[in-house]
């Protein structure tokens, strides 16, 4: 990958911005937890939480947004709550 974890964070915002009011428009959010090795760390909220579509929420939205916003290789990862 050609950008550091910190030269991520502002690109990975503004696309997850694109697919944020899809999330808020069900009841569910997300937050950026890290950026690690070219992965994004995420951890759905509300509705998006325990919604059993999350994890193709996840992939097909999400990853696929940041995909095409940033590079084909970066990942997402969901992170549960503690």
């Amino acid at each position: 990958m050609i950008f550091s974890d910190e030269e991520l964070l502002n690109p990975v915002k503004q696309s997850i911005e694109k697919v944020r009011p899809y999330l808020l428009r069900d009841g569910g959010d997300i937050q950026i937890i890290k950026i690690q090795d070219g992965k994004v760390y995420v951890q759905l909220q509300g509705a998006c939480k325990s919604c059993p579509s999350s994890t193709i929420t996840l992939k097909n939205k999400i990853q696929h947004q940041l995909q095409m916003d940033i590079h084909p290789e970066i990942e997402v990862i969901k992170v549960e709550e503690e």
